[in-house]
This record gives C-alpha cells, sequence and structure tokens, in this order.
C-alpha cells in the first residue's frame, strides 16, 4: 500500500473509515519508512531491527539491485539473526504470524524455527497459478505443514479478482485473540496480509464497492479487517493493554497501476525505487488509554523501529552484540517527543540516498534501466524528472542531489550546488554518511543463489494430501535480477 491510499492521508474517495478512525484515537506518522522498496528485505528488516545489507536480505550479483524471495531462491534468514518473536518468548509471549513470510521457504527458514508459535499463511507471495511442472503452486501452511496450493485448495479467480483470503486471514486473527485472552496470555501478533499485491483480490461482498477499482475493492477489505480487529480488542476488554501499529512493507507499486496499483501520494515513483514514493509508507499507532487521540507526527520513524519499541514494551533490551538500526519510539509516542536520526534508503548492496531532518540526499539515481523501459517496465509512470528518474545509474557521491522535502516532497527541484543551503546541509549529512559506511559491516548475501529443485515442489505436509510433485535435479545458478 501507498503513502496515499488512506482516508487520513489525504485519499478524496475516504473508503478506509476505520483506518481513519484508528488515526483518529491514535497516532499519525507523516514521515514513517520501510527499510528497502520490495518486499523481502522490508521484511526481514522490521523483524530483525536491522538493515537489509546486515541480515542478509540483499544481492552482491549485480550493482544496486532489488531482490527478494521467489520460491527459487536458496537462502533466507539466517539462524544468526535474531528475530522479534524468539526474543519476546523470554517475556512469556505466544507468537503468531498470519499470511505472508517471506523470509525463505526452505525448512530450515521456517518462521517456527524462528520464533513463532503459530503460522497460518504462505512463504511465499500468490503467483500463479503455476503448471506444477515447470513452477509449484505455492503452498499454504497451517503451522508446521502446508494445508494445500494457491489456485487449488484457496481460489483466486485472475479474471474477476475474487478470493477469501483476508476473510481467512481476518478469522484467524480473532481466533488466535480470543485465544490468547482466555489463557491471560501476552502475545504478539504479525498480521501479514497481502490482498493489494498484484494479483489484487477481494472477498465477493468487498468486489465493485469501490470507486477506485479492484485495488480499491482489497484497500477496503483490508480496512473493514483491522476495524473488526480493533473493534474485537475493545469488545473484550484489551485495547488499553494492546499496541497495534499499522503500516506497509513498501510504497504501492505503480507499475501495476491503474487497476492494480495504489497511491503514492505527492511522492516521485513507486514500488522497487529509493525514491519517496518507493519507501515512505502510511503508518499508524494505536494504543488507547496511553496514546493521545488525534496526535501527529513528524518523527523520522522506520520498520525496524517496530523492533526496537517491541521489545522496550515488554520490557526486553535489544540484543547488544550486533548492530540494530531501529529506535525506540515510545518517547514519541507517549510524550510528542522528536528523536534525531537518520534513514539511509538502500537498493541491494548500495546505500541509494539519505535523509537527514527535512533533507535528502541522493548518492545514486536509478529507476530502471532503458531495457526494461522499453518492454513496459515502469515504475514511475506519469512521472519524469530530468537527472533524477534516471534510466541507467547514475553516481553522485561526490556531488549529491539535494532535495527539501518540506518545500518539494515530490523530489523535483534540486537545490543548487553553490547554494548556501546545500553547502550547510551537506556538511552535516557528509558526516553521517561517512560514520555509516565506516562502521557497516554486511551480512552473508541470501539473494544470490537460485535452483529450480528448492521450489515448493514437497513441502511438509504433501504426502497427507497427495500434493507432493516430482523436485527437479539440483542446479544451483547466479539469480538474476534486472531491477
Amino acid at each position: 500500500m501507498g503513502w496515499g491510499d488512506l482516508g487520513a492521508f489525504g485519499e478524496p474517495s475516504k473508503e478506509t473509515p476505520n483506518l481513519d478512525q484508528m488515526a483518529a484515537e491514535g497516532m499519525l506518522f507523516l514521515d514513517f519508512y520501510t527499510a528497502n522498496p520490495l518486499c523481502s528485505p522490508s521484511r526481514a528488516a522490521l523483524l530483525t531491527g536491522r538493515l537489509p545489507v546486515r541480515n542478509g536480505f540483499y544481492t552482491t550479483n549485480a550493482h544496486a539491485r532489488n531482490a527478494y524471495t521467489p520460491q527459487n531462491v536458496v537462502g533466507g534468514i539466517q539462524d544468526s539473526e535474531l528475530l522479534l518473536p524468539e526474543l519476546l518468548k523470554k517475556a512469556g509471549y505466544i507468537n503468531k504470524i498470519i499470511g505472508k513470510w517471506h523470509l525463505g521457504h526452505r525448512p530450515q527458514f521456517h518462521p517456527l524455527k524462528h520464533g513463532f508459535d503459530e503460522w497460518f499463511g504462505s512463504p511465499n507471495c500468490h503467483f500463479g497459478p503455476y503448471d506444477n511442472k515447470e513452477l509449484p503452486n505455492i503452498p499454504v501452511y497451517r503451522d508446521w505443514e502446508m494445508i494445500g496450493r494457491y489456485y487449488e485448495d484457496f481460489k483466486i479467480d485472475l479474471k474477476t479478482g475474487e478470493a477469501n483470503l483476508t476473510q481467512l486471514y481476518l478469522q484467524e486473527a480473532l481466533d488466535f485473540i480470543s485465544k490468547q485472552q482466555t489463557s491471560q496470555q501476552p502475545f504478539f501478533l504479525y498480521w501479514a496480509i497481502d490482498a493489494t499485491h498484484a494479483p489484487v483480490y477481494a472477498s465477493k461482498e468487498f468486489l465493485g464497492t469501490s470507486q477506485r477499482g479492484l485495488y480499491g475493492d482489497a484497500v477496503r477489505e483490508i480496512d473493514d479487517s483491522i476495524g473488526k480487529i480493533l473493534g474485537h480488542l475493545q469488545q473484550l476488554g484489551i485495547s488499553e493493554n494492546t499496541f497495534v501499529f499499522f503500516t506497509s512493507d513498501n510504497g504501492a507499486a505503480l507499475i501495476s497501476a491503474p487497476k492494480q496499483g495504489g497511491s503514492n501520494g505527492p511522492f516521485l515513483c513507486g514500488k522497487q525505487t529509493t525514491f519517496e514514493g518507493g519507501m515512505r509508507e502510511p503508518a499508524i499507532a494505536w494504543w488507547p488509554g496511553h496514546i493521545p487521540a488525534g496526535e501527529v507526527s513528524h518523527q523520522l520513524g522506520s520498520v525496524m523501529d517496530l523492533f526496537t519499541t517491541s521489545l522496550s514494551l515488554a520490557g526486553l533490551q535489544p540484543p547488544s552484540d550486533r548492530q540494530i538500526d531501529g529506535i525506540d519510539l515510545l518517547p514519541v509516542i507517549l510524550q510528542g517527543k522528536l528523536i534525531d536520526r537518520p534513514i539511509f534508503y538502500y537498493r541491494g548492496n548500495e546505500m541509494m540516498a539519505v535523509r537527514v531532518g527535512l533533507y535528502k540526499a541522493h548518492y545514486w539515481t536509478w529507476s530502471n534501466s532503458w531495457e526494461e523501459y522499453g518492454k513496459g517496465t515502469d515504475f514511475c509512470p506519469g512521472q519524469s524528472v530530468s537527472g533524477v528518474t534516471t534510466h541507467t545509474q547514475e553516481e553522485h557521491t561526490y556531488l549529491p542531489l539535494l532535495f527539501h522535502l518540506g518545500s518539494d516532497p515530490g523530489e523535483k527541484f534540486p537545490l543548487s550546488f553553490a547554494s548556501e543551503e546545500y553547502q550547510r546541509a551537506m556538511e552535516r549529512i557528509s558526516g553521517i554518511v561517512q560514520q555509516h559506511k565506516d562502521t557497516l559491516v554486511p551480512g552473508e548475501p541470501q539473494l544470490n543463489v537460485c535452483d529450480k529443485a528448492v521450489m515448493n515442489w514437497s513441502p511438509p505436509g504433501c504426502e497427507n494430501l497427495g500434493k507432493c510433485l516430482k523436485v527437479p535435479e539440483s542446479d544451483p545458478q547466479k539469480c538474476s535480477w534486472p531491477h
């Protein structure tokens, strides 16, 4: 979802009443970022509190390439990484993931091996349908074993966009919350739904109800579901003891717009890019009785902060044996403070840009290659800024492009290199970047090797269902990442 997809952020059709109400009762973050403009790395960052370049969710096969975990990727979340649910277990939490995991699908990467107690959802995105010969359909898991596959047992109609997956995910959430409340058990729920990811889907009740087409239908169903989850917490009398945070894994995918793409508001480009549209996200914190209603924060926030903030809420300290990039947002949320910190924008192995205060400096610019653009892949449709949305990788290391995001949120007007404002801002930014690069220890890249043999041919539980497929011979190769 994009920054501009919610009524609270200015979306004119006002079709997100529950999320808008959540914002009215809590705190809206206007300057909140994901850690990567793509799904898997940003999810790894959320659960580890660390930049993808540290936790291994990046590639070194080519410079500044986005990479994620399709089902032929060999890598995934490493045992050496400490995930939020693993740490919350120390404080007695029961942890559940509902929906998309996307941190590796081989047995060693299973979420129940990394701190989660329960899982209902899928290791990969709902791409397909596949023919189960060249590519297997993606499995859906209940805890340790698959219980079916997308398009076979879990239908998604690609013609109409109908699927009841969001309703299944909603019911799982409500049941889990009820169960933990009954047993007086502290819980962590990671509700990772994916209906707004192309191919976009919504259940029959919501199809055709939005002014925004199928994408809007999906957003309306997600909004309705979040309203039901928050209402359930209130009905059970535990809302004042439950911290809830809503955000997205990357900006709206404009490549699938307008029918299956959202809005990034006033910001440049979308998913896959390190321009604001690719990484600035809608974000709302909700905690009745603790967060003052109707608050708006300009704190520079990140999904990695949810790791550190959640540990703080549970009375735990973050690990001291590794670099944690997330900060504790509780002083911001509860006392309205502002914490000075930079935001780093990475694409693969390259730091593309950095934001300090209201200034954003681009050290590299690139939307996508001329070759891919010529094939119709456009991450910035209708938006072309000369010298900024480049189709070759342009290095600006010695003279970064600098934007003032307060007066120019769309990154259209670089500040003059000769101006005093440029010199003053870059003097501060350069020191922060130098320190970051000097102390950076990259993790082992997990997204370099692909092999058809590791795909979802025979996941655990396939025997009971008669859904095991023949595994091809192993043939590891370097993954190709055009973006």
